[in-house]
């Protein structure tokens, strides 16, 4: 029986380095976390533009509401002020610019192209010292760390991706995070 125990024991020695250094730690784990987040929230969002027919992208369950077209639009707009912020300089278009300008579904995609853009340019280049650094805070707000700025852009495509699903699932569509990968 000991010998057993002691064979148990080797074996969970080897499967679990008892030493922390052992495990080695990932470089810059903040932005790699922040960078996956935002890698996922904007493909399911630009993906979800594509998925919606254009003749959809006036289409609100309620008229209390945007319609999906003017949410894609004000993510885009929103964007810019998150990066923006993120980048330490003013902000090139206003939340509002698309909602008012974007009326099809070809200018809500490219305004929305040109906003993943801007904001790729921050995320590409962050590495935890960055992402630490403070900056200007975004819609007018606080001065922060960077990477507050990065995490609310995220969180707002996250936020606005919940209505968006259920959109496309009233129109019948399959939401871009539901749909078989290929």
């Amino acid at each position: 029986m000991t010998s057993q125990l002691s064979g148990v024991a080797f074996l969970l020695f080897l499967a679990f380095p008892l030493d922390a250094a052992a495990q080695a730690a990932p470089s810059n784990p903040i932005t790699q976390t922040l960078r996956g987040a935002w890698t996922e929230a904007k493909a399911n969002i630009r993906k979800s533009a594509d998925v919606m027919p254009e003749a959809k992208y006036g289409f609100k369950p309620v008229e209390t509401v945007r319609s999906f077209g003017a949410i894609l639009a004000h993510v885009a707009g929103a964007s810019y002020e998150f990066c923006a912020a993120a980048k330490n300089e003013k902000t090139p278009y206003a939340e509002d610019a698309f909602e008012k300008s974007a009326k099809t579904k070809a200018d809500i995609v490219k305004a929305l192209d040109g906003a993943i853009a801007y904001c790729d340019e921050i995320y590409k280049t962050l590495d935890d010292a960055k992402a630490a650094q403070v900056v200007n805070g975004a819609f007018g707000g606080p001065k922060g760390p960077r990477a507050a700025a990065l995490f609310g852009n995220t969180g707002h495509y996250q936020e606005h991706y919940g209505n968006i699903v259920t959109y496309l699932r009233i129109n019948g569509l399959v939401p871009p995070s539901s749909a078989p990968q290929k």
